[in-house]
Order: C-alpha cells, then structure tokens, then sequence
C-alpha cells in the first residue's frame, strides 16, 4: 500500500510525493514544469520530468518536520509514531511551514 502527498511551491501544485514499500518517489507536476517562471522546490531536485527515486525520505521533506518539544507535541496529538517520518509529514507540513513548499495528503494529482 502506498500513501501520497500533493506538493505545493507558494500554493500551486508542484508536484505528487509518494511513499511505498520499495521506498520514495517525487515526480514534478507537468503543468508546474511547462508554467513560466516556476521554481524548483528546493536546489538538490531541480526541475525535471524525469522522477526522483530513493529508498529513504528525501533529506528536503525530512527538513519539512518539526523537531524536539514540537515534535514530541504533534506525534501525541495527531496520534502519530514519532519514527513514522512519512506520516508525520503528512499531518503536520500543510499549515504553519517556514518556507514556500507545503505538503497536503492526497490519493492523487
């Protein structure tokens, strides 16, 4: 079973993230690639049609989640394993992000 995040570059939708057993995709939106003036959403993936694969949790997104006392907060709350990076990403990096990318839980682009 797979779980998938819309990713959004200063609320328009970049691109789909994806976890699954065999690990972590993000593929780039392609409207978002054909838009002028877009911007990749961080310097380590830049834009392009091809996907960005990897077996752990692109160090970009991991960067998305909150830390310490924050963390402990939102993993009690949300009822959310601390170890379940993915999860957590999911419920907490829609809403109060530093930065211009948010990531909202969805079945789909």
């Amino acid at each position: 079973m797979s779980r998938k995040g819309k990713v959004f570059n200063q609320g328009v939708l970049a691109g789909l993230l994806e976890e699954s057993e065999e690990g972590y995709i993000f593929q780039y939106d392609s409207d978002y690639l054909a838009r002028s003036g877009s911007r990749p959403i961080c310097l380590t993936m830049p834009k392009q049609k091809e996907p960005y694969v990897s077996e752990h949790l692109f160090p970009f997104f991991h960067g998305l989640l909150a830390e310490g006392v924050t963390k402990d907060l939102q993993c009690r709350d949300l009822k959310i394993d601390e170890n379940d990076h993915f999860g957590r990403l999911l419920k907490t990096a829609n809403f109060d992000i530093i930065g211009s990318v948010t990531v909202e839980e969805g079945l789909s682009l």
